[in-house]
């Protein structure tokens, strides 16, 4: 890179190789002027008061890149499936966006290996988290204002395999059941809690809630409430209750007399270790919820019931995984997801 350097005052005329930051303390902080502006006599006292006393102008080598042009070039090979990024770097910058509601996917081996090149930048949120349309997803940025040709050639590589770097899911599965298991429910001596809590947080992910069932602990049963409702099209089947170890509790042994193959009884989370995952006749995904599903606001449930509504398929590894940042703080005041429970 060639830079020829002029005094502000001479500079009338002039176009501004980059976007040139003003911050203002509590107020602002954004380019001021941005690339390719050609600075008028009016600007030269602005330019001052955000500290410029001299403008550079670039000359760039064949394997030199200005970093707005590298940024979008890098931003091109990130945004997988359903992410919206500016087509108009702001200082070097893009942002990525959520183009509908879904599952937010990070690569997480590839961002690692991306930030590690240097020179280049991606931040991100979390993996595996719930996202609205138009909601803030991830940064990316070339560091200097000239790059390496070289250097964006390996960020692109590395951030274009399967098909993006970061990628948003759309919930695949519209329906729902939930069967209410323990007698003291079905008999009325004690009010169904469990319903409520189960229905609301399906419908928040957009479900239609097919059908709620109560029925007392007896294995045939809730084996039968469990095909009843694949028979009425559920998507997805949420079954409360009877998840421990004292005889009484036959609900995940009715799972696998309807059919439930492949399934992982107990997970690595704080609330939510008698959680079950099952697959029933058709790949219906079949959730078996312990009694803290009803008395903690936030457990492994709604770090689960997400990827599973997105399509992913539940495996012994994937639950496992879920020990790092298991452990619920139970905090007195929940502000879940805004905190670090399920982000390992």
């Amino acid at each position: 890179m060639e830079a020829r350097v002029i005094p502000i005052d001479d500079a009338v005329g002039m176009v501004i190789p980059h976007d040139l930051t003003e911050i203002i303390l509590d107020l602002k902080k954004g380019p001021a002027f941005r690339k390719g502006h050609v600075i008028r006599p009016e600007d030269i006292s602005h330019l001052k008061r955000i500290g410029k006393e001299r403008i550079y102008v670039l000359t760039l080598g064949e394997d030199e890149l200005h970093e707005d042009d590298a940024a979008l070039l890098m931003a091109r090979a990130i945004a997988g499936p359903n992410i919206i990024y500016d087509e108009r770097p702001t200082e070097g910058k893009v942002g990525f966006r959520a183009a509908c509601d879904g599952l937010f996917r990070v690569d997480v081996e590839r961002l690692a290996a991306f930030n590690r090149l240097g020179e280049v930048m991606l931040a991100t949120r979390h993996t595996h988290i719930a996202v609205k349309a138009g909601e803030h997803l991830a940064g990316e940025r070339a560091i200097p204002l000239v790059v390496p040709r070289a250097i964006v050639d390996q960020a692109v590589e590395i951030a274009s395999r399967d098909g993006g770097l970061i990628a948003v899911e759309p919930w695949r599965i519209r329906t729902g059941a939930v069967v209410i298991t323990g007698r003291e429910v079905f008999e009325g001596r004690v009010q169904d809690a469990f319903g409520p809590i189960m229905r609301k947080k399906l419908k928040a992910f957009g479900l239609e809630v097919i059908s709620t069932v109560i029925v007392p602990d007896d294995r045939e049963t809730i084996a039968r409430a469990v095909r009843d409702a694949m028979a009425k099209g559920a998507g997805i089947i949420l079954c409360t209750g009877g998840m421990s170890v004292d005889p009484d509790d036959v609900t995940r042994l009715a799972i696998a007399d309807a059919g439930a193959k492949d399934v992982v009884y107990g997970s690595p989370v704080l609330p939510g270790a008698m959680f079950l995952a099952g697959y029933l006749p058709g790949d219906i995904p079949v959730l078996g919820v312990p009694a803290c599903g009803m008395y903690y606001r936030t457990t492994v449930l709604d770090l689960v019931l997400p990827r599973v509504l997105a399509g992913e398929r539940m495996d012994r590894e994937k639950i496992a995984a879920l020990g790092h940042g298991g452990l619920c703080l139970s905090c007195p005041s929940c502000t879940y997801p805004v905190c670090p429970f399920g982000k390992g």
